[in-house]
């Protein structure tokens, strides 16, 4: 492994730990996001907090953390390689992050973020796609996991097999993994839809 290499997997995962959900609720005097609804330290938990600012702040840079490590690659003239690693660094961080006890999110946002970064046209498929599922079945988790999966079907169909395909193969099963509970509740038919008032 080069030097590069080595720093830029470390720098992303650091990134990638930088729980934007605590972060931004802390500073809004917000409640913990880890401690109410779903426990999951992500934008669409901060939402239950009724703080729309907060969960869209966190979105954003939850997104960003994933899309810096992969833009900066690119600019340091690292290679896709190197720039896919500090993605999946960065995604990995997210997941399981160093600075809040590895209790991290499921990584939709930081993922997508990535995708941005390696492939601007890439991120729009898929943004579609995601979009495309939501608005058939109201279910965004079955969104975010077929997004996830499209991602590194379109790279190797449209763009062919590159260091990219990997690293969307590895953020996809463990988006996917990371879901397995809401699979449970898709598979029982008491997952919640999007715009469903609960009773």
């Amino acid at each position: 492994m080069t030097e590069e290499f080595l720093i830029a997997v470390a720098a992303g995962y650091l990134l990638g730990s930088l729980s934007f959900a605590v972060i931004m609720s802390r500073l809004m005097g917000l409640a913990d996001p880890r401690s109410y609804g779903s426990g999951n330290p992500g934008a669409t938990n901060v939402l239950r907090s009724g703080n729309k600012q907060a969960a869209l702040l966190t979105l954003a840079f939850d997104a960003l953390k994933g899309y810096v490590p992969v833009l900066a690659c690119a600019w340091l003239g690292y290679g896709e390689t190197v720039a896919a690693a500090a993605g999946l660094a960065a995604f990995v961080g997210h997941l399981w992050p160093l600075f809040f006890r590895f209790q991290g999110g499921k990584g939709v946002a930081t993922a997508a973020g990535v995708v941005f970064g390696l492939n601007p046209l890439l991120g729009l498929a898929v943004l579609a796609s995601f979009a495309l599922v939501v608005g058939f079945t109201r279910y965004v988790s079955l969104a975010s996991m077929v997004a996830a999966v499209f991602a590194a079907f379109y790279q190797a169909l449209i763009w062919g097999l590159s260091p990219a395909v990997w690293a969307l193969l590895v953020m996809a099963a463990l988006l996917v993994w990371r879901h397995r509970a809401n699979i449970e509740r898709l598979l029982a038919g008491t997952e919640s839809k999007l715009g469903a008032k609960k009773s």
